[in-house]
């Protein structure tokens, strides 16, 4: 088993506009940039979800059709985490046991488990906030701040 942490992929240590300087495996598949058909077995949430996203992380190019499992997965968690978190707010986070104590409902942990799983799918996507900051969509470099990279990490300005 190999330990540290899980490699990026390639496209993605592009995106980021390759940060740690490292040499790209040109030879990692690359998929076409075309969003999967929507599983029949989601459940109806899940489809609502999977229409909402799907479109756009197509245009974005961060969704493939080989995602559709890991695509799934994450719009199956959104679904069962939106249920949890609309019963809580009709029903309220804790109920009254039978034998008078204070309890809290499964559905709080139910819903922390679920965001828990989404933002981890949310992350391999780049859907954060913090993991799309590190991504440059193609043709979208900053040509200042190449400017001030070639200054200040290549010698292109005065020593001090």
């Amino acid at each position: 088993m190999q330990s540290g942490r899980k490699p990026k992929p390639t496209a993605v240590k592009a995106l980021e506009g390759n940060p740690g300087k490292r040499s790209l495996n040109t030879g990692e598949p690359k998929p076409e940039k075309k969003a999967p058909r929507c599983p029949a077995w989601l459940e109806g949430e899940a489809k609502k979800e999977w229409k909402r996203m799907a479109g756009q992380m197509e245009k974005l190019g961060i969704l493939t059709e080989i995602d559709m499992a890991a695509f799934a997965g994450y719009c199956q968690a959104y679904a069962r985490w939106k249920e949890a978190e609309e019963f809580i707010t009709q029903h309220g986070t804790i109920v009254k046991t039978p034998s008078g104590y204070w309890q809290q409902v499964p559905q709080v942990s139910i819903a922390q488990t679920y965001l828990k799983i989404m933002n981890r799918f949310c992350e391999q996507f780049g859907l954060t906030p913090s993991s799309r900051s590190r991504i440059v969509a193609e043709g979208g470099e900053d040509k200042e701040s190449d400017a001030m990279e070639l200054l200040l990490f290549k010698g292109g300005g005065d020593s001090v």
